[in-house]
């Protein structure tokens, strides 16, 4: 079985496209074309439809692209691991996150690891937690950041907790005592993430038996702050999102007080490439030596 041709075919699944998937891999038109006539040859079935929107997986393609993917993982696990042995770091990192991580968090983990290990490439792959789930459980990501509440059956490392915090505009009155009731979420409009974007401020809601007079959806944080500090409505959001925001929004504490659990969600521990461990332990260690992190993302 050639691999090269698995991920050709796992590629185009991800791009719907075969001219973008052949180059992202290095094949002609023709190249990819003959491998596809080739690989339907060998399975016995037809593996793409081509329409006017773009090209997707028969039927039959649907039912194997879970375990072609799971088969990329393993041989790609099976890679490094010859690599390390052999003294070599090199290979992939394929990571789920989300926006505040990808500010806040990754620039300063990414620099120290391409210091340390220049031959490992990392893409990052931006979503909701609904999608990271399930690029993880779907192996189309090596592990994801996510927020605890929707890890389900996925294995966790926790990396820190993070307050939710209520979002007024910069020149509205403070809260008595500077701290946010959520009961009184109740009487002003409300802005508030989109479901499958942030179960922690829904949670939050219902937990606190708040119905909040809802006028705005939207699943981009940076939007939310933006409408909040232009008087369309208040909002709540984790501490790590609002930094930097100063200057637009002021930020309060909830009572009852409410946070979220960040780390890392991943299928298995066992199945980690060695490129894999090695970025969790420098995550780990940057963010424990930098003991002002998680002191910031409560400070608004």
């Amino acid at each position: 079985m050639d691999i090269k041709k698995w991920r050709l075919f796992a590629d185009i699944a991800e791009t719907g496209n075969f001219t973008k998937s052949g180059d992202r891999l290095g094949y002609s038109q023709s190249g990819v074309s003959h491998i596809l006539k080739s690989m339907e040859s060998e399975v016995g079935f037809p593996l793409f439809i081509r329409s006017r929107k773009g090209v997707s997986l028969t039927v039959n393609a649907k039912t194997i692209l879970p375990a072609v993917r799971s088969m990329l993982s393993v041989y790609d696990n099976l890679q490094q691991q010859v690599q390390e042995i052999n003294g070599f770091h090199k290979g992939q990192i394929v990571i789920g996150t989300f926006t505040s991580i990808s500010i806040h968090w990754l620039p300063e983990i990414l620099l120290a690891f391409r210091k340390a290990y220049p031959g490992i490439n990392i893409e990052l792959k931006e979503g909701g937690s609904d999608e990271i789930k399930r690029w993880i459980m779907e192996d189309r990501v090596d592990f994801g950041f996510l927020s605890k509440r929707n890890i389900a059956d996925l294995e966790w490392i926790s990396l820190c907790k993070d307050p939710l915090l209520a979002l007024l505009p910069k020149d509205a009155p403070a809260p008595e005592d500077h701290i946010f009731r959520m009961k009184d979420l109740g009487s002003e409009d409300f802005i508030i993430s989109t479901h499958g974007v942030d179960y922690d401020i829904h949670y939050a809601l219902e937990d606190a038996g708040v119905k909040p007079n809802i006028r705005f959806y939207s699943n981009d944080d940076h939007a939310i702050i933006a409408m909040v500090g232009h008087h369309l409505g208040i909002s709540v959001l984790p501490g790590l999102v609002l930094q930097g925001s100063e200057d637009q929004i002021a930020a309060y504490p909830l009572e009852p007080y409410y946070e979220r659990e960040l780390g890392v969600a991943l299928k298995s521990r066992e199945r980690l490439s060695p490129a894999s461990v090695r970025f969790l332990n420098l995550t780990k260690e940057i963010l424990e030596k930098d003991k002002g992190q998680s002191e910031k993302m409560f400070t608004i």
